[in-house]
This record gives structure tokens, sequence and C-alpha cells, in this order.
């Protein structure tokens, strides 16, 4: 739109406009207006009023030179034909157009972006532009149904953290994200993008993610990142899955990880890289709940509040004697319908399924199978548990074949 100065002459034409985030999430602080060589910097508070086909009426003429500001996300050069997350929509998706709206205070108009669009609509738009009128352009926009994301639910990609910073961009909304949606958006993203990312999200959120994306990538991820920040979600994973990762990076770079994680996850991690990835040991886990086999439903109850953080997973208990034999497992289920002064022991599942932790990963995967498994106990040459074995551990080996 052209620019007019308090005689209603025309400055030049706006070639961009900018948000200062720091200032205001949506409202345009800045517009960008070229006049020969020279682009000149028009405040909001400098502007009168914005009316279509006419342009925009400035209600001081003191203007200063461009100078190129990191605190402004120029809609032109920043946003316009970038791939930015759809936080509702769990997809990276690539800006076409950007919709804004024009507020009237009483004092003077302000712009603010409302959209962007990613549909045909806006492409159609950008096609025609200075071909047709403004206004027919509208019109036959108006045939074409929309398909955009409200402002608010944009998330812009910003690889350099100083900037990213500077223009208050925030990866918190991802983190409310079911981690395999989130695992997709990262996939589809660059390798800086994807450093970003992790690099500003919560540790646990970031190993949640980093557990369903391609194991290939995850090394890719791990390696880009600093080790004490890579430690920091490696120690978040399960121990099992901490493991897997740990062995597909260089050595140099698994110890770098190894030694800034603290010496309990860092410890359990250590004694799964000794089995080979092809057997019961490479696969277990040793995130599980075991209890005396003597023990009461009470004393279950008290362990499963003890151990919160594994609820969402758990669904076995298991039994152990006072060698640390395994003894029996207990389907989860069967506590909640056991009256109050139950043994565990008269719970246990009649028949006990283990493996040894050298036993391969084809036998494993038959057991599962045979048996309808949604856990498997692994336990070492002395019978003692070792540590278990998930449906999603078989999933993840299944898929990889």
């Amino acid at each position: 739109m052209p620019v007019l100065d308090l005689k209603g002459r025309r400055i030049g034409r706006v070639k961009d406009a900018a948000l200062v985030p720091v200032v205001h999430p949506s409202r345009i602080d800045r517009l960008l207006v070229g006049g020969g060589d020279t682009w000149l910097t028009v405040r909001f508070d400098q502007i009168r009023s914005i009316a279509l086909g006419k342009g925009i009426s400035l209600s001081e003429e003191q203007l200063v030179p461009y100078h190129d500001d990191e605190n402004m996300l120029r809609i032109a050069r920043d946003l316009l034909d970038q791939q930015i997350i759809d936080v509702t929509g769990r997809k990276v998706v690539r800006v076409n157009d950007v919709t804004m709206a024009i507020h009237h205070d009483g004092a003077r108009d302000t712009i603010a972006v409302v959209e962007v669009d990613i549909g045909v609509r806006s492409i159609v738009r950008r096609l025609l532009q200075g071909v047709l009128p403004a206004r027919w352009i509208r019109r036959l926009q108006q045939r074409i149904p929309p398909n955009s994301i409200r402002w608010e639910f944009a998330n812009v990609l910003e690889p350099d953290p100083l900037r990213r910073l500077r223009l208050n961009i925030s990866y918190q909304n991802l983190e409310d994200m079911h981690p395999a949606d989130l695992a997709d958006i990262v996939e589809d993203l660059s390798p800086a993008e994807r450093e970003a990312i992790f690099e500003t999200i919560d540790n646990e959120a970031a190993a949640d993610a980093l557990s369903e994306v391609d194991p290939k990538m995850q090394v890719s991820i791990l390696e880009s990142l600093e080790p004490e920040k890579a430690a920091d979600i490696v120690e978040e994973m399960s121990p099992d899955e901490s493991a897997d990762v740990l062995s597909e990076l260089e050595e140099e770079t698994s110890e770098e990880i190894m030694d800034e994680m603290d010496s309990a996850p860092k410890s359990e991690v250590r004694e799964l890289l000794e089995f080979d990835e092809d057997t019961a040991g490479g696969l277990m886990n040793t995130e599980y709940v075991a209890l005396h086999e003597n023990a009461s439903l009470a004393d279950a109850m008290a362990a499963l509040k003890g151990n919160e953080d594994l609820l969402e997973v758990l669904n076995t208990l298991f039994l152990i004697d006072a060698d640390e034999r395994l003894t029996a497992s207990i389907p989860l289920a069967r506590l909640f319908i056991a009256p109050g002064n139950a043994r565990l022991k008269d719970l246990a599942s009649e028949t006990l399924i283990e493996v040894t932790v050298d036993e391969n990963q084809d036998r494993v995967t038959e057991l599962f199978d045979k048996y309808n498994l949604l856990t498997l106990p692994v336990v070492d040459e002395d019978g003692k548990l070792a540590g278990v074995i998930t449906a999603d551990d078989i999933i993840s080996v299944l898929r990889q074949k």
C-alpha cells in the first residue's frame, strides 16, 4: 500500500511489515517503506489511518532510515514462504500468505496479524497480484474456502538461540503434544530446526519425542547437542531406550554423554550396554516393581504409590524370594478386585513364563506372540530378576525388520 504524508503526498510503498514480539505478539510495530534507494521505518504510533484502496496516512513525518533489528520478525522476509509448526494440526506447514486486521482505537489505526494462510486461496492472490485490481482478486478469493491457522497457534521456527530469545519465540506449546506427533514434526524439519527444538523444550518432553524418532535421526539429534544437554535428555529416557541410542553413537560421543549423566542412570545404562542387542538382555528394561513373595496387597499399593512415574506403562508386578530369585508374576488388574487382606502370591499367574538374559531375540518374539504377553521377565544365570521386556519393545523390533 502507498504511504502518504500529512498533505496526502505519497512517500513510498510498504515493502515489508514487522512484529516486535517482545513488545506485542501480534500488532504490526513497524512498516518498512521503500522510496527510491532508501527504506524508511514507520512506527505504529506514527500512523493516523489505513484505508484499503487509498493508502496509509501518517500523523507525523519524522521517519528514520531502516536499519536491521534482530528484535523484529519481518513478515515478507521471515514468515512468508517459510515453514512453521501448526500446533493444533500437529504438522509442519508452509506460509503462503498472512491475514491482517485493521483496528480502530479512536486515536489511530493499527494492524494486527490474525492468521497465516496455508491453502490455495492465498496462492491465487499472489499469482494475480499486479495483474488484476485488488478488489477483483478479493472477489475471486471469496469463492475459495480458506485454509488458515490462527496466529496464536502458529509456532515460528528459529534455529539461532540468540535471535529466538530476542524474538520471544518459545516451543513450550510443543511440550503438550503427544510424543509421536512431536516426533513426526521433528522428522519434517531441517537439522538446525530439530536442534533448536530439542535445545529449548523440557527434557522430559524431549526424551519422550526422541524415543519416537527414527533411530538414525536419534543419533543425528544427540550428536548435534552439547553433551550436557544430551545427557539431560537421555537420563529422562527409560534405561533400555537410553542404552539403545547410546550404542548407535560413536564410542567417544557416547562416553562424553555418559560422563555428564548422574551415577544411578549411568550405571543402569552401562549394565545394559554389556548385552548383545539381539538378546533378551539387550531388549530388557530395568524399570519394574518387584516385592517379596510374602508381601500383602497393602505392600503392593504402597509400592505403586512409590513408583508413580511407572504407572503409565506398568501392567505386571513381580515376586522374588529372599535371594532375589523370581518366583511369580501378578497382572496389575488383579490387585483391584482382590480382598483387602489378600497375599500377593495368591494372586499370581498360574504359569510363570520367563527367559534368561542370553535368550535370542527371535525366541522372545515367539513367546510374546504365543502367549499374548504384555510383559516378559528376564532372569540372570542364577534365576534373579534382571529386567523386563514389554510389548512396545517387541513392536520396535518388528518395525525394524
